[in-house]
C-alpha cells in the first residue's frame, strides 16, 4: 500500500533542459530495480523545471530509495544539470485511486 512518497522538484541549468530531460528518463531503469519503491515518475513542469514523484510502503523503503542508485547518479549530476540543488519533500499519501483499464 502507498502510505508515503517523495516529492522531488529539479531547475535545469540554461542550455542543459534536454540533458536533464535524458537523465531523468534514464533514471527509470534503476527505478525498476527498486523493490521498495512502488510507483515512480520523472515529470516536465515547463522549460526548465522538472519533477520526480515516488511512492513507497513505508519509511525504510523511502530511506532505501534516498540511498539508492538513482540519488547516487543524481548527486553525481546535479551540479551539472541543475542550477541549484534538488528540492526533496517527504509526503504522506492520504488517497489515490487504482490504474484503470
Amino acid at each position: 500500500m502507498e502510505a508515503i512518497g517523495l516529492l522531488v522538484t529539479l531547475e535545469a541549468r540554461a542550455g542543459k533542459e534536454a540533458d536533464a530531460e535524458a537523465f531523468l528518463k534514464s533514471a527509470q531503469a534503476l527505478a525498476l530495480n527498486e523493490k521498495a519503491t512502488l510507483k515512480w515518475y520523472a515529470f516536465k513542469i515547463g522549460p526548465r523545471k522538472f519533477g520526480i514523484f515516488d511512492t513507497f510502503a513505508n519509511e525504510a523503503g523511502r530511506n532505501a530509495h534516498l540511498t539508492g542508485e538513482i540519488a547516487k547518479a543524481l548527486g553525481a549530476r546535479a551540479s551539472e544539470l541543475f542550477a541549484v540543488s534538488p528540492q526533496v519533500e517527504k509526503v504522506e499519501i492520504l488517497a489515490n485511486t487504482p490504474l484503470k483499464g
